[in-house]
Order: C-alpha cells, then structure tokens, then sequence
C-alpha cells in the first residue's frame, strides 16, 4: 500500500490526491456587524418605531467594540432611514417608521449612478419597464375604483408645464399613476425608480414635439381601457406604447451621456 506523501509533493505513483478546496470568507468590518445586528432586531420589531436606541457607551459595552465603531454602525444605520438623531438633553438615536418614498429616492439616485457604468445601462431599465408596466396596465384595470380611474384622467389630461414643452414629467406621472392604481406598493416602488432615472437622463429636446402629442393620446386610450375593466386591453395598450418610447429613446443622442 502506497503511503501518504508529504503536502506539496507528489506520491510515487503518479497521482496527485483530491485537494480540500476551502472558501475563505472576508470577515465584516465590525461596524458592519454591529449595523446588521440592530438592523435584524428593527427588521424583526424587536426595535419598533419610536424605541431610543441604548447610548453610545451602553452600545460600546454590548458589542464589545469601540465608540467611533458603534458610530459608524450609527451612520449607517441613519444612512437607510432605520433610525433618526436628534441631539440635546432629550436626545439620542431613535428607530425610524420606514417611509416608503425615502427608499424609493435612495433606489432611484442609485440607479441613476449604475446606469453610467458598463453592469448596468439604459436598454436595462427599459427591458425592465416593459416587462413591468403592462402587468401593472392590467391589473389597474381589474382593481381600480372611481377615485383610481378620475387620478388616472386627471394625470393624462394634466397640462404641460410652459418651461418643459414636452410635459415629460406630466408624462412620467401619468405612469407612476398607472404603477400606483394597482394597489399593489412594491410594483409602484419597484417602477418609479426607473422613472426617475428617465426624468434626469433623457435629452427632452431631441424628441420632435408630434411624438409628445402621441405620447399624450396614447395615455388617454391606456386609461380609458383601464376604466372600462379592459385589463387585457389596457396591457397591450401600454406594451405598444412603451414599445413605442423604446425606439423614441433609441435615437442618437436621447441620453445625456451619449
């Protein structure tokens, strides 16, 4: 029987025994760990909204770390909206109610900086937006009362802004309008970051003004089907018309960073 041969070399018969492949994990800076604990018992309501956070020194005690690390967990603990400091004798760090459209800015200013790097780019989102909204068309159509489907007119119908002739950001609500009329809050956070996005990056000028009224007739027939409970209309409509947009955005010099 041939003996086991020292590590590194090779046994006589040729053959090189299996190697144990070990993943190292990068250990968490502390104030990562600690952020993520306090984030955990948020998450899981062992924090609830209202509750003052132990004190630096008491935090500093619990996790067995420095201050400046129980502040940096702090910071980005603040950072996400998780808690809000308020200083003076009744001060302290306090955990924060989630405020849905805080998130969605924050989703929205991030993607607004991937999209300026090669992992990310504009043909993404708008892949993204039309696998999105025409679900969204449809299920406004099923569920949307009397007050859904008079903000839904109201937003097609808005009148443009003298300073913008595009109305684009009459536009952009319309479609946030759609996103919110189906009830449903995390498909509206999910598609007005995108919208955001479009707001800051699309060349408006570039865009002849006939296809802007199109943009506006296309608007009235999407909320017309959805009033009238056509869900399977309201779909196609807004897939055709964000098909449309799609070439619109495709010309030369639509972003601004082409």
């Amino acid at each position: 029987m041939p003996t086991d041969a020292p590590a590194g070399e090779r046994p006589r018969d040729g053959h090189r025994p299996p190697t144990a492949r070990l993943r190292v994990q990068r250990v968490r800076p502390a104030y990562r760990q600690v952020a993520d604990e306090l984030r955990a018992q948020i998450m899981r309501g062992a924090l609830p909204a209202g509750t003052r956070l132990p004190a630096e020194s008491e935090l500093t005690g619990m996790f067995g770390v420095s201050r400046s690390t129980v502040r940096e967990a702090l910071r980005v603990l603040a950072s996400q909206h998780l808690i809000d400091t308020r200083r003076g004798v009744q001060g302290g760090s306090f955990v924060a109610a989630p405020d849905p459209a805080r998130l969605v800015e924050d989703v929205g200013g991030a993607l607004g900086v991937l999209v300026a790097t090669p992992q990310l780019g504009m043909a993404d989102l708008l892949e993204a937006r039309l696998l999105l909204e025409p679900a969204a068309a449809r299920l406004a159509a099923q569920r949307a009362a009397p007050e859904t489907i008079e903000a839904l007119r109201a937003a097609a119908a808005a009148p443009r802004d003298p300073r913008d002739p595009s109305g684009f950001v009459e536009h952009m609500d319309f479609h946030t309008t759609v996103l919110m009329a189906t009830g449903n809050l995390m498909i509206t956070m999910m598609g007005q970051p995108v919208g955001d996005v479009l707001r800051t990056r699309l060349n408006r000028h570039v865009v002849a003004a006939e296809h802007w009224a199109e943009v506006d007739a296309c608007h009235t027939t999407i909320t017309e089907h959805i009033a009238r409970g056509e869900a399977a209309q309201a779909e196609e409509a807004m897939r055709s018309h964000l098909l449309d947009l799609r070439d619109i955005y495709g010309r030369p010099g639509a972003w601004k960073s082409d």
